[in-house]
């Protein structure tokens, strides 16, 4: 794991010169973004969040360490400008600094990334990261704000491309070679190149065994291939490489319940939640580690599993960002634990609040909300209200669009799980015939995929009835 902090004239060297006079500004900038890519805390320096301190009190003024700092708040989709004054000082403070100093043309599209990002209008973001990417192809904070920008938009190709567009540029005497490599691994993957992937997270994990996204790239492939038994072998044989970076680990543990969701194993699935999921997400607040604890229990829920009250931690979690409307993902899955805890009052308040912030206009999240968001939550409240036939109308339309509320495709996978049981709780025929084709489609692609054999022999009860 590089540790060998860049200082002014290194990064000089490299061609990626920042304005500041101050070494110590520019290692800690070094050892932000490579903890940021590399998903955990070097003690070295006292974490991500102490590296950062000292960064920007060594220089204040230092441009590139606003960016950084307010890019990392923004993509942690955890704060808003729309509801957080103090961060929206902080993005005004940086806009003033880019004004104020004679800084390089690079420097200043990162400012303007970050500006629009925080403005929601992350489409002129990632477009402005490329044209960066395009001239200085071994900016690494610039690959890694696009690339999950793109996650977040749920951009597959443009989110394996940018990676895979410079990737002959990089060798391994490059610092951070062995993450972009784990990068763009998950890009293929996302893009169905499940062959390519597989290898390509390989030789990242055979450079550094501790990169926690290429072991992420490795859990999909497992996943959407019907592997579970070799994804819960692998997961399981390499735990002490990945769990070192915290802020990807519960995510991983996320992948291994998965599995055993598949299996049937609701007992194992729930052992992983509490030990790790549940402790993980209260613990660090992240809202990748708070969707993933509301994912987990709605998927059990589906499967008519008793949670007890385990609805109540998440949704506590969930309640401060109700309002956010930070991205459709997110809200969707606070919604989730909105419904689970029984919360009427709060899922009315979540319902209302983003009625009115998609009534807004100019922004690219406003209009993924209006267009998906707001109707997959509308779907699932008429599913909790047991209106499933109205569920399955509202989803069907969507369910080939449902991308573009950003994550994963094992992410988005709760929603082709919702829309099969709704339509098997259904009346009408034609929904059967939807959950059919949709457990046809399943049994397909992977290898093994007895969720979907246990389903089609529900359906088939159905019709034997």
């Amino acid at each position: 794991m590089h540790c060998n902090w860049r200082d002014c004239q290194q990064w000089r060297e490299e061609k990626l010169p920042m304005t500041t006079t101050s070494d110590e500004a520019a290692k800690m900038f070094d050892a932000v973004v490579t903890q940021y890519v590399g998903w955990y805390d070097d003690k070295s320096v006292g974490g991500i969040d102490e590296a950062l301190n000292k960064m920007i009190t060594a220089d204040p003024q230092f441009v590139m360490g606003n960016v950084v700092k307010n890019g990392l708040d923004l993509l942690g989709t955890g704060k808003t400008v729309n509801l957080d004054p103090e961060f929206k000082l902080d993005i005004e403070k940086m806009n003033k600094l880019c004004e104020a100093r004679n800084i390089t043309d690079r420097e200043k599209q990162h400012v303007e990334a970050i500006k629009q990002f925080a403005n929601g209008r992350t489409d002129k973001a990632y477009t402005t990261w490329e044209s960066i990417i395009s001239e200085h192809p071994h900016d690494m904070l610039a690959l890694k704000f696009a690339h999950d920008t793109y996650f977040y938009l749920g951009l597959k190709t443009d989110m394996r491309d940018s990676t895979g567009r410079v990737i002959k540029k990089w060798n391994d005497n490059i610092p951070l070679y062995g993450y972009l490599l784990g990068m763009h691994s998950f890009g293929l993957e996302e893009t169905d190149l499940f062959d390519e992937a597989e290898k390509t997270a390989k030789k990242s994990l055979f450079m550094n065994k501790h990169d926690a996204w290429a072991t992420h790239t490795m859990c999909h492939v497992m996943e959407m291939t019907g592997r579970q038994d070799d994804g819960i072998q692998f997961l399981d044989k390499t735990v002490n490489d990945w769990t070192i970076c915290n802020m990807l680990a519960c995510h991983n543990f996320w992948h291994w319940c998965l599995y055993y969701i598949e299996k049937g194993d609701y007992e194992e699935a729930l052992t992983i939640f509490d030990n790790e999921i549940s402790r993980r997400a209260q613990q660090s607040g992240a809202m990748l580690d708070i969707v993933d604890a509301a994912s987990l229990l709605y998927r059990l829920k589906l499967e008519d599993v008793d949670i007890g009250d385990r609805w109540n931690n998440v949704y506590e979690l969930c309640r401060p960002h109700c309002e956010d409307h930070i991205l459709a993902f997110n809200d969707i899955h606070i919604l989730m634990a909105c419904l689970g805890a029984n919360q009427k009052q709060a899922t009315d308040q979540l319902m209302s609040s983003l009625r009115d912030y998609c009534k807004g206009e100019g922004s690219k999240n406003q209009t993924i909300s209006k267009l998906y968001g707001e109707p997959i939550c509308q779907a699932m409240i008429l599913y909790d209200e047991g209106r499933v036939e109205e569920a399955v109308d509202i989803l069907q339309p969507l369910r080939h669009q449902i991308q573009y509320i950003g994550g994963s495709n094992a992410q988005r996978d709760v929603f082709n799980l919702f829309l099969i049981q709704a339509a098997l709780k259904s009346s009408k025929k034609e929904h059967h015939a939807l959950a059919k084709i949709m457990l046809q489609e399943k049994q397909k692609v992977k290898q093994t995929a007895p969720m979907a054999d246990r389903l089609m022999a529900r359906l088939l009860a159905l019709h034997t009835d």
